[in-house]
């Protein structure tokens, strides 16, 4: 009998039109029917300081409490300026905190993103493997996925329109899937 995996994804950018976001409603549909996507959003919370640690406002409470309530986690990111989004960076630094309570302690997690440069998103998703390896995150190392974006990849709605990058989308949710499974073993009780 299947088991069907609760999968978190952030969508890095916060623009409303953004092309990861479209790619993310792409995953969604090519996922394997043992996933179910749902996103985590974070634009809401404020700066993350550490005098929040002793009594986190709601909106922090309730992010925290949606990382908790899934059993994965998939960052969707664009780059910005050779690294992450600030916005991603500061949902990061809230679900790590306060000390001794970080949400990203593993659970698995799969990075992929686009970008309508020739690298994708390459260098951002470097420096969000190192911050997810600090976090104790277990990682997807493979299949990486940079996507060169061009207009009209992904429809508002979620379809590929390119027939080899819909093929690679459904071999890297497989993958994803097969990840979520052995990490899942490997740390179950």
């Amino acid at each position: 009998m299947a088991t069907t995996y609760k999968v978190g994804y952030f969508v890095g950018s916060l623009a409303k039109e953004s092309i990861n976001r479209k790619l993310a409603h792409a995953l969604v549909k090519l996922a394997p029917p043992d996933l179910s996507l749902t996103e985590i959003p974070f634009k809401d919370l404020p700066l993350y300081s550490y005098d929040y640690d002793a009594d986190f406002p709601q909106v922090a409470k309730d992010f925290k409490q949606a990382i908790a309530d899934v059993d994965a986690l998939l960052f969707v990111t664009p780059e910005y300026n050779r690294s992450i989004p600030g916005g991603l960076k500061n949902a990061i630094d809230w679900a790590s905190r306060p000390y001794g309570k970080n949400s990203f302690t593993g659970k698995p997690s799969g990075i992929i993103g686009t970008s309508p440069g020739a690298i994708g998103t390459a260098i951002a998703q470097a420096s969000l493997r190192g911050v997810l390896c600090f976090c104790n995150s277990p990682l997807m190392n493979t299949v990486e996925a940079y996507i060169h974006y061009t207009p009209g990849l992904f429809t508002d709605d979620g379809e590929v329109t390119n027939e080899s990058t819909k093929k690679f989308l459904t071999n890297y949710m497989n993958e994803y899937h097969a990840f979520v499974i052995r990490v899942e073993k490997a740390f179950a009780p």
